[in-house]
Protein backbone atom coordinates (compact mmCIF):
# COMPACT_ATOMS: atom_id res chain seq x y z
CA UNK A 1 0.00 0.00 0.00
CA UNK A 2 1.94 3.76 -1.03
CA UNK A 3 1.13 5.93 1.93
CA UNK A 4 -0.43 9.19 1.11
CA UNK A 5 2.72 10.94 2.52
CA UNK A 6 4.56 9.31 -0.35
CA UNK A 7 2.21 10.41 -3.24
CA UNK A 8 2.52 13.72 -1.94
CA UNK A 9 5.92 14.05 -1.27
CA UNK A 10 6.64 12.40 -5.04
CA UNK A 11 4.69 14.73 -6.52
CA UNK A 12 6.48 17.59 -5.11
CA UNK A 13 9.45 16.12 -6.89
CA UNK A 14 7.85 16.21 -10.16
CA UNK A 15 6.02 19.27 -9.62
CA UNK A 16 9.50 21.15 -9.45
CA UNK A 17 10.90 19.05 -11.98
CA UNK A 18 14.18 16.93 -10.56
CA UNK A 19 16.57 16.46 -12.59
CA UNK A 20 19.30 13.69 -11.23
CA UNK A 21 22.32 13.92 -13.64
CA UNK A 22 25.08 11.80 -12.24
CA UNK A 23 28.54 11.44 -14.66
CA UNK A 24 29.84 8.35 -14.43
CA UNK A 25 32.73 8.84 -16.62
CA UNK A 26 35.55 10.75 -16.96
CA UNK A 27 35.21 12.75 -19.85
CA UNK A 28 37.89 12.07 -22.64
CA UNK A 29 38.97 15.90 -24.63
CA UNK A 30 41.16 16.18 -27.66
CA UNK A 31 42.56 19.56 -28.72
CA UNK A 32 44.62 20.38 -31.35
CA UNK A 33 47.92 22.89 -30.33
CA UNK A 34 46.20 25.84 -32.21
CA UNK A 35 42.37 25.36 -31.20
CA UNK A 36 42.11 28.46 -29.68
CA UNK A 37 43.63 30.52 -32.58
CA UNK A 38 41.77 28.82 -34.92
CA UNK A 39 38.71 29.42 -33.25
CA UNK A 40 39.70 33.31 -32.38
CA UNK A 41 39.77 33.44 -36.29
CA UNK A 42 36.38 31.94 -36.84
CA UNK A 43 33.61 34.65 -37.32
CA UNK A 44 30.50 32.47 -38.33
CA UNK A 45 29.72 28.97 -36.70
CA UNK A 46 27.34 26.63 -37.10
CA UNK A 47 25.30 23.73 -34.59
CA UNK A 48 24.54 21.59 -36.88
CA UNK A 49 21.81 18.35 -36.26
CA UNK A 50 23.12 15.90 -33.54
CA UNK A 51 23.40 12.29 -34.46
CA UNK A 52 20.98 10.45 -32.51
CA UNK A 53 20.83 6.86 -31.97
CA UNK A 54 18.24 5.20 -29.18
CA UNK A 55 18.95 1.73 -28.05
CA UNK A 56 16.21 -0.48 -29.89
CA UNK A 57 13.08 -1.63 -28.03
CA UNK A 58 10.96 -4.91 -28.59
CA UNK A 59 7.97 -1.98 -27.10
CA UNK A 60 8.86 0.52 -29.97
CA UNK A 61 8.72 -0.02 -34.02
CA UNK A 62 11.99 0.36 -35.99
CA UNK A 63 9.40 3.37 -37.75
CA UNK A 64 8.73 5.03 -34.74
CA UNK A 65 11.73 4.48 -33.56
CA UNK A 66 13.29 6.64 -36.36
CA UNK A 67 10.97 9.43 -35.32
CA UNK A 68 11.83 9.69 -32.14
CA UNK A 69 15.50 9.79 -33.05
CA UNK A 70 14.90 12.67 -35.65
CA UNK A 71 12.86 14.98 -33.18
CA UNK A 72 15.54 14.29 -30.44
CA UNK A 73 18.17 15.19 -32.73
CA UNK A 74 16.09 18.76 -33.33
CA UNK A 75 15.49 19.30 -29.67
CA UNK A 76 19.45 18.49 -28.44
CA UNK A 77 20.09 21.32 -31.51
CA UNK A 78 17.46 23.93 -30.96
CA UNK A 79 18.80 23.37 -26.65
CA UNK A 80 22.35 23.31 -27.62
CA UNK A 81 21.92 26.46 -30.23
CA UNK A 82 19.78 28.44 -27.31
CA UNK A 83 22.78 27.59 -24.99
CA UNK A 84 25.64 28.88 -27.00
CA UNK A 85 23.19 31.86 -27.92
CA UNK A 86 22.71 32.95 -24.59
CA UNK A 87 26.57 32.96 -24.08
CA UNK A 88 27.05 34.85 -26.95
CA UNK A 89 24.69 37.79 -25.13
CA UNK A 90 26.65 37.33 -22.01
CA UNK A 91 29.76 38.65 -24.00
CA UNK A 92 31.42 35.03 -23.35
CA UNK A 93 31.43 34.13 -27.22
CA UNK A 94 32.61 36.20 -29.69
CA UNK A 95 31.49 34.13 -33.11
CA UNK A 96 28.30 34.83 -34.83
CA UNK A 97 25.86 31.09 -34.53
CA UNK A 98 24.24 30.59 -37.64
CA UNK A 99 20.36 30.62 -37.48
CA UNK A 100 18.99 27.11 -36.85
CA UNK A 101 16.21 27.63 -40.05
CA UNK A 102 19.00 29.38 -41.92
CA UNK A 103 21.76 25.79 -41.26
CA UNK A 104 18.96 23.18 -41.44
CA UNK A 105 17.05 24.14 -44.47
CA UNK A 106 20.51 24.51 -46.44
CA UNK A 107 21.36 21.10 -45.00
CA UNK A 108 18.17 20.02 -46.55
CA UNK A 109 18.70 21.52 -49.45
CA UNK A 110 21.84 19.04 -49.86
CA UNK A 111 20.55 16.11 -49.12
CA UNK A 112 21.97 15.77 -45.61
CA UNK A 113 21.81 13.49 -43.50
CA UNK A 114 20.53 11.31 -46.25
CA UNK A 115 23.49 12.35 -48.35
CA UNK A 116 26.33 12.14 -45.91
CA UNK A 117 28.94 15.61 -46.00
CA UNK A 118 32.65 15.92 -44.97
CA UNK A 119 32.17 18.67 -42.47
CA UNK A 120 34.54 20.77 -44.93
CA UNK A 121 31.65 20.15 -47.13
CA UNK A 122 28.98 21.33 -44.43
CA UNK A 123 31.20 24.85 -43.65
CA UNK A 124 30.79 25.38 -47.64
CA UNK A 125 26.92 24.79 -47.70
CA UNK A 126 26.65 26.71 -45.01
CA UNK A 127 29.18 29.29 -45.22
CA UNK A 128 30.73 29.20 -42.48
CA UNK A 129 34.45 29.17 -41.02
CA UNK A 130 33.32 26.39 -38.52
CA UNK A 131 31.13 23.91 -37.01
CA UNK A 132 29.44 22.29 -33.49
CA UNK A 133 29.03 18.55 -34.36
CA UNK A 134 27.60 16.31 -31.79
CA UNK A 135 25.92 12.69 -31.21
CA UNK A 136 23.77 11.23 -28.49
CA UNK A 137 23.62 7.54 -27.80
CA UNK A 138 20.71 6.94 -25.86
CA UNK A 139 19.80 4.04 -23.57
CA UNK A 140 16.45 3.50 -21.25
CA UNK A 141 17.15 0.08 -18.82
CA UNK A 142 14.51 1.33 -16.71
CA UNK A 143 11.16 3.58 -18.07
CA UNK A 144 10.22 6.47 -16.72
CA UNK A 145 7.43 4.59 -16.08
CA UNK A 146 9.18 1.94 -13.88
CA UNK A 147 11.23 4.37 -12.47
CA UNK A 148 8.11 6.14 -10.54
CA UNK A 149 7.15 2.75 -9.46
CA UNK A 150 10.48 2.29 -7.78
CA UNK A 151 10.50 5.64 -6.15
CA UNK A 152 6.71 5.10 -4.87
CA UNK A 153 7.61 1.46 -3.71
CA UNK A 154 11.06 2.14 -2.38
CA UNK A 155 11.73 5.91 -2.25
CA UNK A 156 14.80 5.36 -4.55
CA UNK A 157 15.35 6.78 -7.99
CA UNK A 158 16.62 4.76 -10.36
CA UNK A 159 18.51 5.61 -13.90
CA UNK A 160 16.15 5.78 -16.87
CA UNK A 161 18.53 6.97 -19.51
CA UNK A 162 22.30 6.71 -20.53
CA UNK A 163 23.84 9.17 -22.16
CA UNK A 164 26.74 8.89 -24.59
CA UNK A 165 27.76 12.12 -25.86
CA UNK A 166 30.43 13.36 -28.13
CA UNK A 167 31.21 17.04 -29.37
CA UNK A 168 33.08 18.15 -31.98
CA UNK A 169 34.22 21.29 -33.54
CA UNK A 170 35.63 21.19 -36.96
CA UNK A 171 37.87 24.46 -38.53
CA UNK A 172 37.30 25.05 -42.51
CA UNK A 173 40.29 26.93 -42.86
CA UNK A 174 42.53 24.19 -42.26
CA UNK A 175 40.02 21.75 -42.85
CA UNK A 176 40.13 19.67 -39.60
CA UNK A 177 39.05 18.76 -36.18
CA UNK A 178 40.44 20.94 -33.82
CA UNK A 179 38.40 19.72 -30.60
CA UNK A 180 36.73 17.24 -29.23
CA UNK A 181 34.95 16.05 -25.82
CA UNK A 182 33.22 12.73 -24.94
CA UNK A 183 31.64 11.91 -21.97
CA UNK A 184 28.56 9.38 -20.54
CA UNK A 185 25.60 10.70 -18.16
CA UNK A 186 23.10 9.22 -16.40
CA UNK A 187 19.70 10.58 -16.07
CA UNK A 188 16.65 9.66 -13.50
CA UNK A 189 13.29 10.98 -13.51
CA UNK A 190 13.06 14.61 -14.88
CA UNK A 191 15.05 14.41 -16.91
CA UNK A 192 15.41 16.57 -20.25
CA UNK A 193 16.92 17.53 -23.49
CA UNK A 194 17.45 21.20 -22.11
CA UNK A 195 18.79 19.50 -18.65
CA UNK A 196 20.82 17.40 -20.72
CA UNK A 197 22.13 19.47 -22.82
CA UNK A 198 22.73 22.42 -19.64
CA UNK A 199 24.73 20.03 -17.92
CA UNK A 200 27.63 18.84 -20.51
CA UNK A 201 27.82 21.98 -21.91
CA UNK A 202 29.09 23.33 -18.82
CA UNK A 203 31.38 20.76 -18.17
CA UNK A 204 32.43 21.09 -22.01
CA UNK A 205 32.49 24.51 -22.16
CA UNK A 206 35.80 24.53 -19.38
CA UNK A 207 38.02 23.33 -22.29
CA UNK A 208 35.68 24.63 -25.27
CA UNK A 209 37.89 26.96 -27.79
CA UNK A 210 35.02 29.21 -28.35
CA UNK A 211 34.76 30.36 -24.46
CA UNK A 212 37.51 32.10 -22.84
CA UNK A 213 40.86 31.85 -22.98
CA UNK A 214 42.24 28.66 -22.57
CA UNK A 215 45.59 27.24 -21.79
CA UNK A 216 45.56 23.42 -23.50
Amino acid sequence: IITRMRIKFFKKTVLFVVILLIFSSCAKIFYSPDAVNLANKQQTIAIIPPVVSIAASKKIEAEALIEQQKTESLNFQNEMYAWMLKRKMQGKIKQEILELNTTNARLKIAGYPENPLSPTQICEILKVDGILSSNFGLTKPISDGGAIAIYLFTGGYASTNTINVSLSIHDYSMQKLIWNYDHTISGSIGSTPAGIVDNIMRLASKKMPYLGNHTF
